[in-house]
């Protein structure tokens, strides 16, 4: 990481780490809500099929959001979309301390998930606008790489309050540190600035609306390239959330683990998921972004069948945890640089946020169809066929995605 990041100016740098603690406080209040499943499946008698249902609902909320905030931010900025975003899903992660229900806590996620997609669509087009091509891959995918950070600082997080305080306080607390995030603005609003692509097409917002900026992401040139982007999304993220909702609870339902074991499996899946966020995004730069994208895919597939179809001791499943986050999280770190590339600047935080966040909502319905088949197969085979299901689009979606590794940004065009 050195030898590139070095060689970025100080205000790419800046940049760099905006987008890249976005996407950590962001994982970290998502990933909030994994934790207190099994604390609310007792307390408030929900049924596992009602928590994927929670679950899915900020999924969906975060694929509409992703797409207003895509609009908006080819429309009035990047910067400040982002910090709209990360403003709104700390505020409703920590409203979600006072609910007393299933209902009540469907509400507030939902509305979390609204600025939870819209950091997505904003600061991985803003991070691939303002880095060089020959770096994108590896800036982009290590900017993603906040999410296993994140991801693991809810689990300390989960940690440190479930052994202090009792599980009916320490699952309130646990979302009331969600607002946190919110101080990130404060040093933004000062250290952040514009990227000159967005500024270029000022002349365009001049002479398009809104709706004429959003109709072009289906123009007969940049269509099959949507809805290609659409499916590649859909797939990694219906895998990637599945691990993400349900792990947890199959760790300690499943396997009965303790609060302390799960979290040790959890650190070891999570660190995996952070060399697979740096490490196909250094590959990706080097083979090309579809064969990174299909190698992850075969791999993501074989790893969670074996981890959820195959008798393995428990010794076997804590080292195969470090693959499961290695592939899953690598398809992902991949798509912000390769959507940033598919689209021109007059249309990309439109069409890549539309891509991104359509396939999110798509996806977004795979934990919650685990929880409903789970009552009639089981957990670990719900999890398991589900997942390597979406991992499957994925790596047909490779065979046609276009490659665009090394793309000089300003070549591509919209056709008519």
């Amino acid at each position: 990481m050195q030898s590139w990041y070095s060689g970025m100016p100080p205000t790419q740098r800046r940049t760099f780490w905006a987008c890249f603690l976005g996407w950590v406080l962001d994982a970290m209040d998502v990933q909030f809500f994994a934790f207190t499943i099994p604390t609310l499946l007792a307390a408030w008698h929900m049924t596992k099929g009602q928590a994927g249902i929670i679950g899915t609902s900020a999924l969906v909320a975060s694929a509409v959001g992703g797409v207003i905030a895509g609009v908006l931010a080819d429309r009035i900025g990047r910067v400040r979309v982002l910090k709209l975003a990360i403003l709104w899903f700390s505020l409703f992660t920590g409203l979600s301390a006072f609910t007393n229900g299933f209902h009540q806590l469907l509400i507030t996620r939902s509305l979390q998930g609204l600025g939870f997609g819209g950091e997505w669509a904003a600061g991985a087009i803003l991070i691939g606008e303002v880095v060089d091509k020959r770096i994108r891959g590896r800036a982009v995918g290590c900017v993603q790489a906040g999410w296993p950070v994140g991801y693991a600082l809810a689990a300390a997080f989960y940690w440190g309050l479930y052994s202090v305080l009792p599980e009916h306080l320490a699952w309130r607390v646990l979302f009331l540190v969600g607002i946190l995030p919110g101080l990130l603005v404060l040093w933004m609003r000062r250290n952040v600035d514009e990227s000159a692509a967005f500024e270029s097409a000022a002349a365009f917002r001049k002479e398009a609306g809104t709706f004429q900026t959003f109709a072009r992401i289906f123009a007969p040139g940049v269509v099959s390239r949507t809805l290609l982007a659409s499916a590649m999304a859909a797939g990694a993220l219906g895998g990637n959330y599945t691990i993400l909702t349900w792990l947890v609870t199959y760790l300690r339902e499943t396997q009965s683990l303790t609060v302390n074991l799960t979290t040790m499996y959890l650190a070891v899946n999570i660190f995996g998921s952070f060399c697979g966020y740096v490490g196909m995004a250094y590959l990706s730069d080097a083979i090309g972004r579809r064969w990174t994208f299909a190698l992850s895919a075969a791999g993501a597939t074989l790893t969670v069948l074996a981890y959820t179809r195959l008798q393995l001791p428990m010794s076997a499943l804590l080292v195969l945890g470090f693959p499961l986050g290695l592939f899953q999280s690598g398809i992902v770190s991949g798509m912000g640089a390769c959507f940033t590339e598919l689209f021109p600047v007059q249309i990309r935080a439109s069409a890549g946020g539309f891509s991104y966040n359509f396939g999110r909502g798509i996806g977004s319905l795979v934990p919650a169809a685990v929880g409903m088949t789970s009552a009639s197969v089981g957990l670990a085979k719900s999890i398991g066929v589900w997942a390597a299901a979406s991992y499957v689009v994925v790596f047909i979606v490779a065979v046609f995605l276009p490659e665009t590794r090394n793309l000089e940004l300003e070549e591509a065009k919209v056709q008519a």
